[in-house]
Order: C-alpha cells, then structure tokens, then sequence
C-alpha cells in the first residue's frame, strides 16, 4: 500500500483527488505549475478557480519545488491536462525517480502523437515504469459534495490496478478494476466529444428521442474505433465506456456539454470556450479522434459533424441535418 502520494496538477480532478485521500489518512502533496496559483489555494485552502466552495483538507501539503514535489513519494498521479501533459512531464522528468508508478486521470488525445495520457508519459519518463490510468463518471463537484461515485483502475499490470483500487476504494467511492487501459483511455477521451453533440442538442432544444439517439449512436462510434485499435469489447459497457459517456451527457457541471449548449444557443466556438471555466478537452480531442478513425478506416459521423461545427464553421441545422439523411442501414 502506498504511503505518500504526490498529485502533479491542480484543477478540479487533481483537487479532488486529495480531498478523496487525504480522507483515507495518505500523505498528500498537491503540486501546480504556476507558482502563484498555489500559493493562492494554499492560503485560501479551497481551489477557488477550479473547484470553488469546498475546504480543502488542513492534512494536504502544497510543495511548488518540482524534486520536493515527487522525490519523496510512493504513488504519482497526473492531473494535467492532456495537451499539456508533454510540457510538465519533461519538467519534471529529471526529477521523478524511475521506481514510482504513475496514475493518470486526464482525459483526451494528444494533437500531434494521437497518444492517450499514459501513451504520453511512458514516451516521456520512459516504457519500463508502471502506469495505470482511474476514469469513469467522476464529475469533480459531486464527489466533493460526498456523492457516491464509481471509476475503474486500469494497468496492464493486474498488481499495480489492485493497487490503486485499494488506495482509492472508500466508503462512498466504489473502485473496479481493468486491464484494458487502451480502451478505458478511448472511452474517456471520445465522449467528451459527443458530450458536446450533447450539450447542442440541449441548447436547440431537440428533445430526449435526440439525446438517447445521440448516447446510443455515440457509443457505437466509440466502440468502432476501440476495437480497431485493439481495445476490449467489455470495455465500451462498463464505467469507463457506457458510464462515463452517460454522466458527461447530462450533468450540468460537465465543461463539454456545457459548451455544447452554449454553441447550440448560438454562441461562436471562441465564445463558448470563453465562458467555460478550465479546459473543453473534446475541442482538440475531436479533431485527434477523426484522425485515429481515418488512420483505422472507422466511420464516425457525429465525432465529424462536431469537428465541422466546431472548427470550421458548419452550422448546428446543417449538421443535423446531414446526420440525418445520411444512407440508410442496419444497426
């Protein structure tokens, strides 16, 4: 079991991964990339800009030096953002000792590599680490509010993903296990792509035929491109595929759907984005995941619609539209 544990990002996820283990009595220490920003969570003792209203932990240690930060730990977990994730880690690569198992819990595609978070890191700190990756419907605010939750521990290494099932297991925080990390880092990256089709079909107004239309059809195309890449089939059904897809649709704190909604209200791409707090991970990740769908020959219309929506200026009604009347077919 591990004793220290350090977390390398301070945004929601990261935040609320040190409320949820300083609760189980683990030596935490919370490390942010801009100085000054934690100094101010440090001071304040919430995360007013990421995770705002909830006290944070008077056990959590802040440590902005980057070998204090994870020289000393036992279990790293990554909390940057995916397209940030290459710029922090070789920072802190000189840094991070070689026997530490690291645990990424981003979600999307990196731009120019199309490599999934751990793809990321064992490229940077080297393929001979143990990685692991925890995801699934875990909305930030909720688990801060002690709302019962559930995610999936995923690692080649069966060891290491009971590992960190045990560190994260509580009493209101439900952990499985799964060694497909491949398809559990599909799955959490392309749904927040079709959390935003989500988020439009809310801002027009299309009804809930629409949004169990969009979840079902989305899933499918989540589920095509996983098998092409070699990923497991009972993946796409369980937390990290069907779960995650299902709470990043209809929560109302979900950053993708909510900047779905504003864009099917008639907001511009760049205005949405404006009044979203933090990173939309599915506006870069959809144009990543249409390349992955390519390079496999994986027909994805929705995962396409939102790219052409998003990025090069195709309206709501016309994408729906072609959606609509594309070439018969069985399901």
């Amino acid at each position: 079991m591990f004793e220290k544990i350090t977390i390398i990002g301070d945004g929601a996820m990261g935040t609320v991964c040190s409320m949820l283990l300083c609760a189980k009595g683990f030596q935490v220490t919370l490390w942010g990339y801009d100085v000054d920003q934690l100094a101010e969570i440090a001071i304040k003792r919430e995360n007013v800009r990421f995770l705002p209203g909830y006290a944070l932990p008077d056990e959590l240690y802040f440590e902005a030096g980057d070998d204090k930060a994870v020289k000393n730990a036992d279990l790293i977990i990554s909390a940057v953002p995916c397209q940030f994730m290459r710029v922090v880690w070789n920072r802190l690569r000189k840094h991070t000792p070689r026997s530490i198992p690291i645990v990424s819990v981003a979600k999307g595609i990196e731009q120019e590599t199309l490599f999934c978070p751990t793809e990321i890191l064992a490229e940077v700190l080297g393929k001979k680490r143990r990685y692991a990756t925890l995801s699934g419907p875990t909305i930030a605010d909720e688990i801060a509010r002690s709302l019962p939750a559930t995610a999936t521990a995923a690692s080649q290494s069966k060891k290491l993903a009971t590992q960190i099932q045990k560190t994260f297991n509580g009493e209101l925080f439900r952990v499985y296990t799964n060694t497909d990390i491949l398809g559990v880092e599909l799955c959490g990256a392309v749904k927040n792509v079709i959390a935003i089709a989500a988020g439009i079909i809310d801002g027009i107004h299309f009804g809930d035929n629409a949004k169990a239309a969009l979840l079902s059809r989305g899933l499918a195309e989540i589920r095509r491109l996983g098998l092409a890449m070699g990923a497991q089939e009972n993946t796409f059904a369980g937390l990290s595929g069907l779960g995650d897809l299902v709470t990043t649709c209809i929560s109302p704190h979900g950053r993708n759907r909510s900047f779905g909604e504003r864009i099917g209200r008639g907001m511009t791409s760049e205005q949405a984005q404006q009044a979203i707090r933090g990173i939309v991970e599915g506006v870069q990740t959809c144009r990543g995941v249409l390349k992955l769908a390519k390079k496999h020959c994986v027909e994805m219309p929705i995962t396409e619609a939102v790219c052409e929506v998003i990025h090069e200026g195709k309206s709501v009604q016309e994408a729906i539209h072609d959606l609509m009347s594309r070439r018969l077919k069985a399901e």
